[in-house]
């Protein structure tokens, strides 16, 4: 089950409401949880999945869309969370709904209140075209469908019910909690009277209660049981909004109240951090919180004691890396909070979080090509949400130059990372704000020429490639004029114009040793040679262009370059009549892209994969493993990225395999290879003896 959040605190009550739901969501293709913030929809929903989704769905995916603020987006999010190819000219929802059509699963969308239209849209969009689809959706409203069920999650009873006496799941949720905050705390009859006290105080929204059970590392139960009930009378009738239902206006009332008892470094932090989307490092922390009177060596124990507070969290990022985040009803008060403490202070906290995310892509970029690249490539896609927030703040602020090197930078998200609808969107964004040459405008070129490529638009990557070449003036470095070459020359090679390729290729200098901007264009114009030899029957240049990028690869202890090396290695065998080697070389390219999101590179690998089998006479498996390609291909939208010798040596590889075979064997295989999913498929594709 790809996404589901981690339960780090032990799951409480809500038997009654698993067993209704997981009725609903089986007669049900649309299921909404609602319910105020803080009542649980997520957690519950979370618990649904794991309990309900196996009897119902092959395929599930949790999608949190709390960190989204633009409904355009909502496509690639799914296409990012479903682990799906992002290099292609169709719809992203498209893209989805295809994939979709076909399986039984359960997409579970949470937090769709900021995005009720554009989540309503996307939803009826793919309940037509899935019919094994299910939805499972947390809203603090209905996303408003006629086939929509909802089901609104009430807070948690205080009493015991049926059992009398028995503490209700509120006050077991208070002593819980209060139990972790304090080790010595024991719910015993004294306790529970308090314990019961404050959770009727708190209408027995989880949230309430957990904030509240915080504060016992530090109050005792009686005192933290006065104070709450001071601070609710006091506030009766004094400006509370009578259109704000009730649960709303205690659950605000409980959040401000954790505010009033952080210190005044604490509450600034708390604001601040409120600009993150997705989560955060300390490192993003001290960045983006220190200033003024928060000292950068005082964040570390502002955010310690916030964490004691349960107002922020402690989140695994599957890195082992220590990282945060605030529930949304938390962040949201704290973003409030930011507004009134000024624009300037809203403002700088914006800046500070889009210079340290620029200042994060800068080392990427600089990082990429070493042994720290997949540590590099894990921590861009957890940042992933916290760059779009920065590229969203400089397109507002109208800062093209920003904009233009931070989406420059990030080509290694549009590429190896496998965002390049996305990231072409923010390069012509950025690019349009400030059309003036210099080396930020010409990142924002580099950007748009990869991602458009990247996506199989080639003619575009072309444009995008002289526009680029133009913006390095009239005395380029030898980095930008390499970084030209390979741009024009790729582009030129797919539109299978290859004497002019070869031509662009062969006059670029060779910066191997280039440190900085396009430090990886060499490593990729070689493949790119190494290919345009294949595609001119010059089999035994292409191997000797593909053995030096292999080199100079594995000196560097580099891998995304290296599967590029390892592919055009195993074309150059496969035309030399030597299909063991082409196995081997073909095999280390699916192993090397599988690490990342580079579809395309999985399903090059896995056509010259097919073409050498079928020169091994283990046709069987060639034809499936074209089928399993084929389904890749689909998802990306053009076969063969558009290139007319990519595409004649597919097809001549199913002659050959028909051949074998013949046409219903070879049917059968391929059918099996196209309705196989792409993870499985990858691992079958891997499974092949080398």
């Amino acid at each position: 089950m790809e996404g589901l959040p981690a339960e780090t605190t032990r799951f409480i009550g809500r038997e009654a409401e698993l067993v209704y739901l997981a009725g609903e969501l089986a007669d049900a293709r649309l299921l909404t949880l609602t319910g105020v913030g803080g009542v649980g929809k997520t957690r519950l929903a979370a618990r649904l999945t794991r309990s309900a989704a196996p009897d119902l769905a092959d395929v599930v995916c949790f999608v949190p869309l709390s960190p989204l603020r633009d409904p355009a987006l909502l496509g690639n999010v799914l296409l990012e969370d479903l682990r799906l190819a992002d290099q292609s000219l169709l719809p992203a929802e498209d893209v989805v709904a295809q994939w979709l059509a076909d399986k039984r699963a359960l997409l579970v969308l949470d937090t769709c209140e900021h995005l009720v239209a554009g989540c309503a849209r996307v939803v009826a969009k793919l309940l037509a075209a899935a019919p094994g689809l299910r939805v499972l959706a947390t809203s603090r409203q209905p996303l408003g469908l006629a086939e929509e069920r909802c089901f609104e999650v009430a807070p948690l009873p205080v009493a015991g019910g049926r059992t009398g006496g028995r503490p209700g799941d509120a006050v077991a949720l208070f002593a819980d909690r209060a139990a972790l905050a304090s080790g010595a705390f024991r719910l015993g009859p004294e306790e529970s009277v308090v314990a019961d006290a404050v959770c009727r105080r708190l209408d027995g929204i989880p949230l309430a209660i957990e904030l509240a059970a915080a504060r016992l590392s530090e109050l005792p139960l009686a005192r933290l049981g006065t104070l709450l009930s001071d601070r609710f009378e006091g506030l009766q009738g004094q400006g509370d909004d009578p259109a704000v239902p009730p649960r709303h206006r205690t659950l605000r009332t409980a959040i401000g109240w954790s505010h009033e008892l952080c210190t005044p470094l604490e509450r600034l932090l708390w604001a601040r951090l409120s600009v993150f989307t997705g989560g955060f490092d300390r490192a993003g922390a001290q960045a983006v919180g220190a200033g003024g009177p928060l000292a950068r060596d005082a964040v570390p124990a502002a955010l310690d004691a916030l964490v004691a507070k349960s107002l922020v969290r402690r989140v695994p990022d599957g890195r082992g890396a220590e990282r945060y985040g605030m529930l949304d009803t938390v962040r949201e008060f704290g973003a409030w909070w930011l507004r009134r403490l000024g624009p300037a202070e809203e403002d700088g906290a914006r800046r500070r979080h889009r210079d340290f995310h620029l200042g994060l892509a800068r080392r990427a970029d600089a990082g990429w090509m070493g042994r720290e690249q997949l540590s590099w490539y894990r921590r861009l896609v957890v940042e992933h949400a916290n760059f779009r927030t920065a590229l969203d703040f400089c397109l507002a602020d109208r800062d093209g130059p920003a904009a233009q090197e931070l989406a420059g930078r990030l080509w290694i998200l549009w590429y190896p990372c496998g965002f390049a609808r996305e990231g072409r969107r923010y390069a012509e964004a950025a690019l349009a704000l400030a059309p003036r040459p210099g080396p930020e405008h010409a990142l924002g070129l580099w950007a748009l020429a990869v991602a458009a490529i990247a996506q199989g638009d080639t003619a575009a990557g072309l444009a995008a490639a002289r526009r680029f070449r133009d913006s390095t003036g009239p005395a380029p470095s030898p980095a930008e004029t390499m970084a030209a070459s390979y741009l024009e020359g790729t582009a030129l090679c797919l539109l299978g114009r290859l004497d002019e390729a070869a031509r662009v290729l062969d006059a670029a200098p060779d910066t191997r040793e280039h440190t900085g901007p396009y430090e990886v264009a060499w490593f990729v114009a070689t493949a790119c040679r190494s290919v345009v030899h294949v595609m001119s029957g010059e089999f035994g240049d292409a191997a000797v262009v593909a053995g030096r990028l292999v080199d100079a690869c594995e000196r560097r202890g580099e891998h995304w370059a290296r599967a590029w090396a390892g592919w055009a290695a195993a074309l150059a065998a496969d035309g030399q009549g030597r299909p063991d080697d082409a196995v081997r070389h073909a095999l280390s390219t699916i192993a090397g892209k599988a690490r990342f999101r580079d579809s395309v590179g999985v399903a090059v690998g896995i056509d010259v994969l097919a073409a050498s089998l079928c020169a091994l006479d283990r046709s069987d498996r060639a034809a499936r493993l074209l089928g399993i390609a084929q389904r890749i291909w689909q998802g990306l939208g053009r076969p063969q990225l558009g290139s007319p010798e990519l595409r004649a040596t597919r097809l001549a590889t199913e002659r050959r395999i028909r051949a074998a075979l013949g046409d219903a064997a070879y049917e059968e295989q391929y059918a099996a290879g196209l309705h196989t999913d792409t993870r499985d498929g990858i691992a079958y594709a891997l499974a092949t003896p080398g």
